[in-house]
Order: structure tokens, then sequence, then C-alpha cells
């Protein structure tokens, strides 16, 4: 039972974490990603890049150096994302 809850309250930690994460992703302005891409892009996040979780600038250039490894999902709006920005950056 001691390991059951060890394992649900383990979970419980990560999903928080990971809302949190992607939570700051959302209201920070230079690294603000869409509600889509936090959908497509935790499992990612998680699996790629948990070891630089809390760190949100961390978590994105790690995700941008992993992008080969990324899911089409998350990559595709990752990409469509990312283009946007350079090109507000650009004008």
């Amino acid at each position: 039972m001691t390991a059951f809850l060890n394992r649900v309250v383990r979970k419980t930690a990560l999903v928080l974490t990971a809302a949190a994460c992607f939570s700051a992703l959302a209201t920070n302005a230079s690294f603000a990603f869409s509600s889509e891409a936090q959908q497509q892009c935790t499992g990612d996040a998680f699996r790629l890049c948990g070891s630089e979780i809390p760190n949100v600038a961390k978590i994105t250039a790690c995700m941008i150096k992993q992008r080969a490894s990324l899911s089409s999902g998350c990559r595709s709006v990752m990409d469509r994302e990312l283009a946007a920005k350079t090109k507000v950056a650009a004008q």
C-alpha cells in the first residue's frame, strides 16, 4: 500500500510540475507557447527534457535541441510557433 501511495504522490508531483512549467511558458512573453503546444508537447518535455524542469528557458532550449526526437504533433506546433515569433522579431 505504501509503494502505491508513493507512486501516486510522485505522479501527482510530476503532473503539477509540468503544469507549472507550461503555465510559466504561457505567461512568459519570450517563451509564450499556445495551449495547443502545451497539450502536444507535455509528454515530450518529460521524456526528453525532464532534467531541466522547472527552468522554462532550459526546457525550451532542450526542446529545440531535441527537435528530431519530438513527436510529430509537438514538432509541427513548435515549428509553426517559432516561425511566427521569428517573423515578428524580423519586422
